[in-house]
């Protein structure tokens, strides 16, 4: 069900002219796709879960598929290195601090050592989970890269 978009103005008389770019502004919202993997293995859930706001080569679903897939295939090589011990998990540790936490979408950002901003998701954070973290806890994390900059795939409080 869609609902229809309202538009109120305060302060200010009605434009049609306003009124028509924001309609033409939040028709552009609704084009994005969303698109999240779960993988089970014998030792570990992978969550891969990409929202492309600002992306508008994932105005195109199958472009989303793509990527999303291409993420999935990334973690599992990293997974399966780890397990056959090629890559020491200690090693990929970085440590940083809660930088913002948005609970209303899933997600927050991590300050690393070096001064970037690391994004991570609900999913990723291990222990009590997102919800037991606050903007300044210290963590521990793994990082990689994806298309739109640093991520943190695993999260610990």
């Amino acid at each position: 069900m869609e609902i229809p978009l309202q538009i109120t103005f305060r302060g200010i008389p009605h434009s049609d002219a306003v009124e028509a770019k924001i309609r033409e502004k939040a028709s552009k919202l609704g084009n994005q796709y969303h698109i999240r993997i779960d993988i089970t293995t014998p030792r570990k859930e992978l969550v891969i879960s990409r929202e492309h706001y600002d992306k508008q080569a994932h105005e195109d679903i199958y472009v989303a598929i793509r990527d999303a897939f291409n993420a999935a295939t990334r973690q599992l090589e990293d997974y399966s290195r780890i397990q056959r011990g090629e890559v020491k998990t200690h090693d990929l540790q970085s440590t940083g601090t809660i930088l913002r936490i948005l609970p209303e979408k899933d997600h927050g950002f991590i300050g690393s050592e070096d001064g970037r901003e690391i994004y991570f998701h609900r999913n990723s954070v291990a222990g009590e989970g997102f919800d037991s973290l606050t903007v300044g806890d210290e963590i521990r994390y793994i990082e990689e890269k994806d298309d739109l900059g640093p991520q943190a795939s695993i999260v610990y409080p």
